[in-house]
């Protein structure tokens, strides 16, 4: 079992959020909105130049009504009020929130009267650039002057709580509203889709049905993308039904109909979905792209093309939006070579490579791994905004190029481009990955210095940051500190306290959460039996597992199981694990097989550990883990011709072991050391280190635990492997470069050995430091003789 992989089900946001906004349109959701506030009677549509111009002559003129204005359309706004009004609507919908709130602010400064069209507006400018801070002052004076019973005005500030990830408020707003509209319910859904709080917003559906309240189109189709975002099709037929029975014409209208094709692909029935889209008498080409990009999504890429030809003859041109859509789409499937042709046909019919188009590609090529793709691309552009930089950022993030992500990062600031809250949660996991915590403070300062908006998802990023760096007090204190946790949270730290071997605090945490009413959800469980497993914990970890089948009605995931068998497995429950195996409903994969081979290595169990070994080897024959777990088996059992011949068959398979490798960050920079390594810069002090090390060690009477070393070789021998692995190397580095009492921090990519805990504990006490090791299952913290794991991992 790998414990140090966390589920985040949303420490990877999308990338080009703000770069769809401003398209208006993304695959289906944003190509429909609901008005949010009472506007004026519909004027013409100036563009940034025409409204500036207005804006100057509105400025020499005092916004005195009785001069004419530059157009006869807009003769109308007579009063300096409307005027402001107007200004802070047209610079809203040329996408310049600033110059709206600059407006809004003359405006507060002069005589012009603020009223309920003038709130939702300047409100709408506070979303779009996550004021949320901006938000609350204006409704204080919503609150000041009255305005708080206009329905209008409440769904604004409903909204701006949401686009700010402050849900919490939102909801309040919501439940304070003295009168709700079909909009306030629409809103309140869509915001909880958007945060992936999936009850809440059944909830909500269930109790807008019970209190009649029908829906407009708009609603149900926040709806169907909020059962598309769940993707489970159980649910998704019933609403598909809700949307006939709730629908006011015979038939369903194009939009409605192409957010069930969206859905009906997301909960991966595609037949479904083109048995829709092939009733569809019109077809907009939001219909095209939604079915085209279902395709893709369920790797139909064949399917796609040829769907995508077929538009293409039908005399249906794709837009910039399209091509965005199925890019995006490309990114998120691996789809590389379709994504390739896709970017020539971008190119063969002379697309304009907007900010926005570029971007996707460059955040395709980096999602498939194709980096120096995605960086050609990326020099190549002559205008970047911040959502282009965070696709190049998170390209390297992929691949766990920390130091190239970092002299973008470096590169990005120098180009006066200030990072947001997505460039930063790109950024952190690989702090995390590096075991890199002075970096991963750096960062976390900056954010502070420099205002980024710390939403959910970066506070979740910057829990799981901590605890992965080893440091799991500052992850809990950014938990407690967060005023709004959602179900991503609580399972980030769940999964902390789990690879830190706390498992009475994951229990605690977890009763915690049922104290405070958050729902547990699949990730929860793995977090906290994993937290049992770790901490030795067989009966509560039974327990629960009970209660999430028959209390909170969840099917376990082969995941589970593999948490279950590790449990057992761990306490030398080897058969009691076998049984559980041998009754899943679901058929065992390499997790629960090789949570019970590495139970038999601990527990010496030769005739098992083969039985296991044999599953893991038709799964996956090419894994070296596997094969090198039942080398070790054998060799503990002093059965040198399997030895042999499990070595021959990897070296015939062309399989090699993974080396050891210990990484450590000193004064910023990580440092990485593998079995025997003399490439450092700083070797000769090293080894010389070392060797005094080892002198302690066998001054205070400590003996090598040889039998760690899996080879047929001599006792002599084996003691000098154990001298030189990874980890040793690394803390002999650390007590040459750091100070006196400095803790020292090192990332393995293996599973500590015997022997090395054994020194590790002692070398805690010789030299008075702290050591924490994170290894491939969780963390070890030794101090003054002893280990946090209580020598039970």
């Amino acid at each position: 079992m790998n414990l140090m992989v966390t589920h985040k089900h949303h420490l990877s946001p999308s990338l080009l959020p703000h770069t769809i906004h401003r398209l208006e349109a993304s695959k289906i959701k944003l190509n429909h909105q609901e008005a949010t506030s009472p506007l004026p009677p519909p004027i013409e549509q100036f563009n940034l130049e025409e409204t500036k111009q207005i804006h100057s002559h509105m400025i020499k003129t005092h916004f005195d009504p009785s001069h004419p204005l530059p157009f006869d359309s807009i003769q109308r706004h007579s009063s300096p009020a409307s005027q402001f009004n107007f200004l802070i609507t047209s610079y809203i919908k040329n996408n310049r929130p600033r110059d709206a709130l600059s407006i809004y602010a003359h405006m507060r400064n002069s005589d012009a009267e603020v009223d309920n069209f003038t709130v939702p507006s300047i409100l709408k400018a506070c979303s779009q650039l996550s004021w949320e801070q901006q938000g609350k002052e204006i409704h204080g004076f919503v609150l000041k002057n009255g305005l708080d019973m206009d329905v209008f005005v409440n769904n604004a500030l409903i909204l701006v709580y949401a686009e700010c990830g402050s849900i919490n408020s939102a909801r309040q707003m919501f439940n304070k509203m003295p009168e709700r509209d079909v909009v306030s319910w629409s809103t309140m859904i869509r915001t909880y889709s958007r945060s992936t709080s999936y009850d809440e917003a059944l909830d909500l559906i269930r109790e807008m049905h019970h209190l009649q309240v029908r829906p407009s189109e708009i609603a149900m189709i926040n709806m169907i993308n909020l059962f598309a975002d769940i993707g489970i099709m159980e649910i998704g037929r019933p609403m598909h039904a809700y949307v006939i029975k709730s629908s006011s014409s015979v038939s369903i209208r194009t939009p409605t109909v192409t957010a069930l094709i969206d859905m009906y692909a997301k909960c991966r029935s595609i037949t479904l979905a083109r048995r829709l889209f092939d009733r569809l008498t019109h077809k907009s080409i939001v219909s095209w792209t939604a079915m085209i990009a279902g395709y893709i999504r369920c790797n139909c890429f064949e399917e796609g093309v040829k769907l995508f030809v077929e538009m293409l003859e039908e005399g249906v041109i794709p837009n910039e939006i399209t091509m965005l859509s199925l890019v995006l789409e490309c990114g998120s499937t691996g789809a590389i070579e379709l994504g390739k042709q896709l970017h020539a046909y971008i190119l063969r019919n002379g697309f304009n490579m907007s900010v926005a188009l570029t971007t996707a590609l460059v955040d395709m090529y980096g999602k498939c791994g194709r980096i120096s793709s995605a960086r050609a691309l990326f020099d190549a552009m002559d205008e970047r905004d911040v959502m282009t930089w965070t696709a190049m950022i998170s390209a390297y993030a992929q691949t766990k190029c920390l130091n190239q992500a970092l002299d973008l990062f470096i590169l990005m600031r120098n180009a006066g481009i200030k990072p947001n809250e997505v460039t930063m949660v790109n950024i952190l996991p690989l702090c995390g990955d590096a075991g890199a915590l002075d970096l991963g403070k750096w960062i976390h300062a900056y954010i502070d210095k420099q205002g980024i908006h710390t939403d959910v998802v970066l506070m979740t990023a910057l829990v799981d940051m901590y605890a992965k760096c080893g440091d799991i007090d500052a992850a809990r204190w950014i938990f407690t500190k967060a005023t709004n946790r959602d179900i991503c949270m609580w399972n980030a730290m769940m999964s902390g306290f789990a690879m830190h071997g706390c498992g009475e605090k994951a229990l605690e945490l977890f009763l915690e959460m049922e104290r405070r009413g958050i729902k547990p959800n699949d990730i929860t469980f793995i977090g906290v039996l994993h937290a049992c497993s770790h901490a030795g914990l067989v009966a509560e970890g039974q327990r629960l597992f009970g209660r999430m089948v028959h209390e909170f009605g969840l099917n376990p995931k082969v995941e589970h199981y593999g948490c279950m068998v590790d449990l057992l497995g761990r306490a030398g429950l080897l058969d009691k694990a076998h049984e559980m195996i041998n009754s899943m409903p679901i058929r065992p994969n390499a997790i629960v097989w090789g949570a019970l081979l590495a139970a038999c290595k601990i527990h010496k169990n030769t005739t098992l550990g083969e039985l296991a070994a044999r599953q893991l080897l038709e799964l996956e024959p090419l894994n070296c883990g596997y094969n090198v777990l039942l080398s070790n088996i054998y060799a503990s059992a002093k059965r040198w011709n399997d030895v042999a011949e499990v070595r021959r068959t990897m070296k015939e398979t062309g399989i090699k072991k993974a080396p050891g490798l210990s990484s450590i960050e000193v004064n910023g920079v990580v440092h990485e050391f593998i079995m025997g390594d003399r490439t450092h810069p700083k070797t000769q002090e090293i080894y010389e280190m070392l060797g005094e090390m080892m002198k302690k060690l066998k001054h205070i009477g400590y003996v090598a635990n040889t039998s760690m070393v899996l080879l047929n070789i001599d006792e002599e021998e084996k003691e000098t492997a154990l001298n030189y692995h990874s980890e040793k190397l690394a803390m002999a580095f650390a007590l040459i470069s750091t100070a006196p009492s400095t803790p020292i921090r090192v990332v393995k990519n293996l599973r500590v050995c015997d022997d090395c805990h054994s020194a590790t504990k002692l070398f805690s006490k010789i030299y008075g430091r702290v050591i924490i090791v994170r290894d491939r299952k969780r963390f070890h913290h030794f101090s003054n003789g002893s280990c946090s794991c209580g020598d039970y991992w």
